[in-house]
Parts: structure tokens; sequence; C-alpha cells
């Protein structure tokens, strides 16, 4: 039976969004605020396909201007928070050239940012403003890389000065794997869902899908904003604490959650 999952999963998977793809473009040229909230809907029926099972603790933000600060696990990242608000991601530029993923960035509104060149960070951060102030919901994965998703890295705080912009929220959110086939997640098996270093996506992509069915724990923690004394560093670091504390939680603790 696993031996032919994948090949279903994914075969369902294009049977759904191939014709849905010039729908949302017509929405994004035509109807802004059903291209915001489309793909939410979208990807709720994408975590269905994949056998993903969410649970969400706290209030998920439903309206902007707001900044997501969230760890960065992985290529299915990108599903989970978009299936729990309407929402764009910040990505790095490559990702506009990728096959067939880069389109599916661009429908979703992406704001694509070069993360190493300097001199590029103030545009970056520019526009990122100017999405805020039309009321968009945006995610920042502020480590600047995914990784196995037992651990929080670092919070890179340059891109948090798009929340400088008044009535800006930053709300962190923790995404933890936590689950596999209703039990806990081995930490064995962390590798076939995170993507990162140097795995090639297509292996890595048929083995998640066979290994089968997983549990996600998504942790809303309450929203921070730049006012008094947080600068735009302290809120880097507030928000990576409250991260690390959700993530460490639902895999270790999952009951001290609510």
């Amino acid at each position: 039976m696993n031996r032919w999952r994948p090949a279903a999963i994914l075969a369902v998977f294009a049977a759904l969004t191939v014709p849905l793809m010039p729908l949302q473009q017509l929405f994004v040229w035509t109807w802004p605020g059903m291209a915001r909230i489309f793909p939410m809907y979208y990807h709720r029926l994408v975590c269905r396909i994949l056998g993903v099972r969410l649970k969400i603790v706290g209030e998920a933000p439903r309206l902007g201007p707001t900044l997501i600060a969230s760890n960065h696990v992985g290529w299915l990242d990108i599903v989970i928070l978009s299936a729990v608000a309407p929402l764009s991601f910040i990505a790095k530029r490559e990702v506009n050239g990728w096959p067939f993923f880069g389109s599916l960035a661009r429908l979703q509104r992406t704001v694509f940012v070069d993360r190493d060149r300097r001199h590029a960070t103030g545009n970056s951060r520019d526009e990122m403003q100017e999405r805020l102030k039309a009321g968009d919901i945006l995610v920042l994965f502020p480590e600047g890389t995914s990784h196995d998703g037992h651990e929080v890295l670092p919070f890179k705080s340059s891109f948090f000065g798009a929340a400088e912009y008044e009535g800006v929220v930053v709300q962190p959110i923790s995404i933890a794997y936590s689950g596999h086939r209703n039990l806990p997640m081995p930490r064995r098996l962390l590798p076939l869902y995170a993507w990162y270093g140097d795995m090639d996506l297509a292996p890595h992509l048929w083995e998640a899908l066979k290994t089968g069915p997983i549990e996600v724990t998504v942790v809303c923690h309450p929203p921070l904003s730049l006012n008094g004394e947080m600068n735009r560093k302290a809120l880097a670091r507030h928000a990576e604490e409250q991260v690390r504390r959700g993530v460490a939680l639902a895999l270790h603790d999952p009951a001290k959650l609510g």
C-alpha cells in the first residue's frame, strides 16, 4: 500500500491544483480580497490529501496588518501555515525561478527578497511595509533557513523592521511536527518530513508521502508590537523565545499547551 501511496497522492494533488491555478490568477488580477483567502481553503484541502492533521493552539490571525514570525522546518510549512490563515509568504528570491513551485508562490502573492545582498534588504523591507499597509498577513521565517524541526535557530532581526509601520503586529507562531500515525513523532522520523541542508526535494517529497499521515501542532502566540522600549532586535528576540518555547512544549509536554 505504501508503495503506491505517493503516486496516488500526487495524482490527486495535481488534479486539484492545476485547474485552480488560472482561477487564482484571475482573482489576483480582479478580486484582491478573494486572492487573499482562496489559498487558505485550497491548502486545507491539500492538508487532507497529504494526510496532515492540524492541531491549532491559540488564535490564528484573520486580518492584517500582521507579520507572522515562525520557525521553519521545510516545504510542508507552506501548506500548514496557509491552511491556518489567509496569508502570503516572504521567500528567498531563488524560489521565484523554481519550476511549478515558483508559480504557486507567485499566485499566493509571495514577496521575494534577496537575503544575501545587504543593500537589497531596505528595498525588500519597503515592499513588505507596502503590503502590510494594504492589510496583508505576511509570513517571515527569521531563522533564514530550515532545519530538523527539533529546535529553533536564532532569529535574524533585519526584516523585523517592516513591523515599524504603525498598526502592524508581529505574531510568533510555532510549528511542531508532533505526531506520526496518532503516536508521538519519533526523532528518527523527523528528517523524512523536515527538508533542510542539501536534501534533494523530489526524493524527499516521495519518502515523506510514503511514510504516512502526520499530526502537526501550530501554536499561535499573542501578538507583539514595536512600542515603548521594544526595538527591532528586542522584538526578534522575544518572538524567538516564544516560538522556541512553543516547539518544546508541543514536542515534549503538549498538556501544558492547553
